[in-house]
């Protein structure tokens, strides 16, 4: 019969096991955001199609992670910390995959934008630049959760909450091109796609850093106001 001790050792590896999977589902989903964002820029078509083609790896490594932390929970029966880091990878590869949908939208946007290369599209540099802040938001908090980092968290909730101002900005600016330019019209929608997708994106980080504030602390921080958060933590 296994000692207490192998039980213990066995079940450490497995909460490693599927800590390590989040991370590098994380990855996956990172590279696939700057593939997209590069590919866009560029005009690379055949990149943009790797990125939608490449989304059905996302979803099986959500299946495979989701699959092992039900098999853990059936097993263990894991209490206290060791619960809520189940709980806070269930709800952190929900997310990613949800932040590989909205690459995929990014890069199904990018298609027609580089099918209408004629025109030069409003704002274009200043989508990129915010796609990349949500890169680095995602990053921020995917660290925050490989070392249980509540102080990164809050930083990876500010970097989110920093870029909302701009999305606004270039939404109406969008919006205005359209009314003044009828040419203008399918290639700011598209834009306006992506713009709405990258802040989706952006929310789905900061919500990923508040997991990682649950799964180390045992604090529900959802729907708080950042200071209150911030106030009650560091």
């Amino acid at each position: 019969m296994p000692s207490g001790e192998h039980i213990s050792s066995r079940f450490d590896s497995e909460l490693d096991e599927i800590r390590s999977g989040v991370l590098r589902m994380a990855a996956l989903v990172r590279q696939q955001a700057q593939d997209a964002v590069d590919a866009m820029l560029s005009g690379d078509m055949d990149r943009l199609d790797a990125v939608i083609e490449n989304d059905h790896q996302v979803n099986m490594m959500e299946v495979k992670i989701d699959e092992d932390s039900a098999a853990i929970v059936a097993r263990r029966q894991p209490t206290a910390r060791d619960l809520r880091l189940v709980m806070a990878v269930s709800k952190t590869v929900s997310v990613l995959e949800s932040i590989g949908d909205e690459i995929k939208k990014i890069a199904r946007a990018g298609k027609l934008l580089g099918m209408k290369s004629d025109l030069m599209v409003p704002r274009f540099h200043e989508v990129v630049d915010a796609a990349a802040q949500v890169v680095l938001t995602l990053e921020h908090s995917m660290q925050a959760f490989a070392d249980a980092d509540i102080q990164l968290a809050v930083v990876a909730m500010r970097t989110d909450g920093a870029g909302h101002e701009r999305f606004s900005g270039v939404m109406r600016h969008l919006v205005a091109c359209m009314m003044e330019d009828p040419r203008m019209i399918s290639r700011c929608i598209a834009m306006l796609d992506v713009i709405k997708a990258v802040e989706r994106m952006g929310d789905h980080a900061h919500n990923i850093a508040e997991y990682v504030i649950y799964m180390v602390k045992g604090s529900d921080v959802r729907h708080h106001r950042q200071e209150v958060v911030e106030r009650g933590l560091l």
